[in-house]
Order: C-alpha cells, then structure tokens, then sequence
C-alpha cells in the first residue's frame, strides 16, 4: 500500500530546515501508526513538486531517515517504512474518568494567582510592540551562536555534553564569568563562590528559599520586579515594600528587622532610576547596621550605552553582606535561560546543595555553547551592536515621546532598554493596553509592579528592543491619540 503524497504538508513558521521538517513529518508518521511497516512512500519528484521544494531537499531527508532505519530502499522501487521502523504503542482509548478529589482542600500550597502577569505569545504580529524583554532576530547573532552549538557537540566535548555534573557546573563557562564577566562590575570571586542558574529568576528563587524563612523580612523596592513578589510570598516570609525615589531604594526607610534587602540599584526594575555612589554606600551602611544581608539584581548592566555603569554594589562590599544576581537572558535571548549567582562560598555551598536537589545543574550542552559563544568574542561584539542598535531607538522614542506629549516617569542615566511612562490619574493602563491591541500597539500596564491593594493604575512601560526605529514615531502616536494627548 502506498502512503498518498496529500498527508504531507509544511507547517509555517517551522523552526528548522526544510530537510528537517520532512523528516519530522515521516517520522512522527511513524511513530503515531499512521504509517505502516512496508508502506510505500511518496517518490522523491513526486513529494517535492507537492511541497514545493527541490528534490535533493526531499532526497536528503530520505536518506537521513534510511540511515536510522526508519526507511529502507527496494532499488528502482523506491522508499518504504522499513520492519524494524519503532512500532507505536497499542493500547485502548482511556475511559472518561470522574475526578473525585476535591483539590481546594487536597492542594497544601497554591502557586497560582500571583502578580505576574501573562504576556502575549503573539508579541511578533504586532505592528508596534513596545514589549519588555524580548530578542530581535535581526540584531542577534544566530551564524555564530548555531556553530558555538555545533562546536559543543563535537566529540571534544563529549563529556561536558552528556555528564551529569551532579551540583558542578561548566568549569570554562564559571572561568569566564570569574575572569572577565565579573571583573567588568568591580567584582572579583572564585570559582566556588559563583552558582549557574536558570536565568535571574532562579537566582533569585534559590536566594530567597536559602536566605528567608516565615519568621524572617524581606525588604523590597515598590515598585519592583512582580516575579520577585511572587517568589517572596510562595516563601511566606514577611515583606516590606519601601517606595523608591528617583534614586532608586532610599537605605533611611529600611525597617531595622529587615533581613535581606532586594534590590535593582543598576537600573531600578520598573522605574529605571540608577542609584548614586553616595546612596550605595548608605545602603551597605545600613546593612551592615542593621546586619541585614542585600540581594543584588543586576539584570541589565550590559545595556548601558549613555554612560559608563557605576559599580556594582557587590564590589563595594567587603565583608561578604551582598549577593549578586547576573543573567545573559537579557543580553542574549530570554530563552536561554542561563544566569548566575555570586557570593559568599558557605552561601553558595547551600544554594548549590538546593539546586543539586531540585534541577541538579543547568543543561551542559547550554552552558558549553554560551562557554564558547562567550569566550569566542561574539559576545561582546552581539552587546556592542545591541547597545548601538538600543541608543540610537532611545534617541528616536525620546524624541517621539516629547512631541506627543506624553509623560515620563522614569528613564535610566544609563541606557536600558524601557521608559516608565506616566498617565493621567483617571487612566487605568490594563484597560488601555486592550484598547490599543486593536490598533497594532502592544504596551505593558504597570499596575503588577506595586505592592499594595489599591497599586496606582496610571503607570505604564515601553520597551524598544524589539520594535525597528522607523516604527516608533508612528506607535507613540498612536498611544498619544489614545490618551488624548496627540
């Protein structure tokens, strides 16, 4: 029996080659039973001219599928689903259940209903999104990162590919981080006082679960990173929100039975205030007064492109009070995924032990890609051209934002890659973030960013990385119409 060419067809969008996609369609085929043993498969002209691609393409894909015993050839006969193809698993359709559980008592915790809100998936189809935190293909440097990839794959690195490092991570991409990243923030730290992470985010998870319990404070910024929020009050640690000035986090209103003081001293998360020399060292002050240990997120000190960055806080430090939290899923691609964690070795001691216990390391194929990426110079000529691609789009939004009208809240000395943005005070941003969907224009509301019952609704934040500069002008105007501002 012969498969009918009109069961192949080419998803769009795919992420992959040609070649790939139609070994992919053969083999989930396959593996799904709706492609026997010894069934003929369309040939190689015939399914090309349906799929509109060259023969070699589909020839290639043959042969890859031959090679894994997937396929085998009869000569001029052409390709068939071989007998030792994997058969695919027999078994009856289950039966509708009742689920008799009654979940709002049998859950002991709820991880559900938090501040962080749900992004769009869609971001990319909009015309003008003024989205936070996303990649822009056009500036990322995807020839190289895929041969750093293909690199970590040679039988060099075999062993950082398939070992299970226990609680270890990738010794060349902690050398990196130690000599060259850290270095560039004032910071100096052994091997064995650097962890790799899933991103800033389980930095800051692994730091708070190490650091806090219920009887312990934390002090936060409010406004703030909402993720974080979330992260503290899964912890069930008390939290204390101290409102942040145009300097970032005031060290006076610090509650002395604070325990751990979070905070974004590079580029305030969301307001982008950068917190001045003098105020960093009145906050190590008022750490070490009150003997409070001082979490670190330094999410964004790569995109300084308007000035040289101040220090980091943790290489003003010197008696181990700060923890610092670095991320290269900003820099990078959110993706990724892959961040760290630097600080006293008895901290990263058990911070390693958790994260042994939880994830047990970060994939070593990832950490020897982004080893070699790093190592190769790509990445820092990828934050060069990002940092003049990001400048030269703050340039273009100031200067649309100025003749709408609108107001901004907070801008960073530095760079970054946002502006906090301002309405009037009968403005409720989330209902003009859905208004606006219609007009092509994606915004974020601010309101998830404050601590409180009743958080101000007139904030809101654009991003640029991820809109081209000839398009701003247009989707400001378009938010300005919107306010009654332009």
């Amino acid at each position: 029996m012969a498969i009918s060419v009109e069961t192949f067809f080419l998803a769009p969008g795919f992420q992959g080659t040609l070649q790939a996609q139609i070994q992919q369609l053969i083999a989930e085929g396959i593996l799904s039973g709706r492609f026997r043993r010894g069934e003929k498969l369309p040939s190689s002209r015939k399914l090309a001219t349906h799929l509109g691609v060259s023969r070699i393409t589909v020839t290639l894909a043959y042969t890859e599928l031959l090679a894994n015993d997937y396929l085998t050839s009869r000569g001029r006969s052409g390709y068939y689903v071989s007998e030792n193809a994997p058969v695919p698993p027999s078994f009856d359709p289950p039966k509708p259940r009742e689920d008799r559980i009654d979940w709002t008592r049998a859950l002991g915790r709820r991880f559900t209903g938090g501040d962080t809100p749900d992004k769009p998936k869609d971001w990319a189809n909009y015309r003008y999104p003024f989205v936070y935190g996303q990649t822009d293909p056009s500036l990322f440097d995807h020839a190289n990162w895929r041969l750093c990839a293909l690199q970590a794959l040679g039988q060099k690195d075999f062993t950082a590919l398939t070992s299970d490092y226990y609680d270890q991570d990738d010794p060349e991409l902690v050398e990196f981080i130690a000599r060259n990243t850290l270095p560039r923030r004032g910071i100096i730290a052994r091997p064995e006082e650097i962890l790799i992470t899933l991103g800033a985010q389980n930095a800051l998870w692994i730091a708070a679960q190490v650091l806090l319990t219920q009887r312990r404070m934390a002090a936060i910024e409010n406004p703030c990173y909402h993720a974080l929020r979330d992260i503290l009050n899964q912890s069930r640690c008390h939290v204390d929100a101290i409102n942040v000035d145009r300097d970032g986090l005031n060290p006076d209103l610090i509650p002395s039975e604070a325990d751990v003081i979070f905070t974004t001293p590079s580029h305030q998360c969301p307001t982008t205030a950068t917190m001045p020399m003098a105020r960093r060292h009145a906050l190590l002050e008022r750490a070490r007064d009150i003997d409070a240990l001082v979490v670190e997120d330094d999410y964004e000190f790569e995109m300084s492109f308007l000035d040289a960055p101040s220090p980091a806080l943790k290489s003003l430090d010197t008696e181990g009070r700060v923890i610092y939290v670095g991320s290269f899923s900003k820099s990078l691609f959110p993706g990724l995924r892959l961040g760290y964690l630097v600080g006293s070795e008895a901290f990263i001691r058990e911070a390693r032990a958790l994260r042994a216990s939880v994830i047990r390391h970060p994939p070593g194929h990832i950490q020897r890609t982004a080893a070699y990426f790093l190592s190769l110079g790509h990445y820092d000529a990828l934050i060069r051209r990002i940092r003049e691609a990001l400048k030269a789009r703050r340039a273009v939004m100031q200067d649309a934002i100025d003749q709408s009208g609108l107001t901004v809240a907070g801008k960073g000395a530095f760079g970054g890659s946002s502006f906090w943005m301002q309405a009037n005070p009968d403005v409720d941003t989330e209902i003009l973030a859905e208004d606006l969907k219609s007009e092509g224009v994606l915004i974020e509301p601010g309101h998830s960013f404050f601590t409180g019952e009743t958080p101000p609704k007139n904030f809101y934040r654009l991003g640029y990385s991820s809109i081209p500069s000839e398009r701003i002008p247009e989707g400001v105007a378009r938010i300005a119409r919107a306010l009654g501002s332009g």
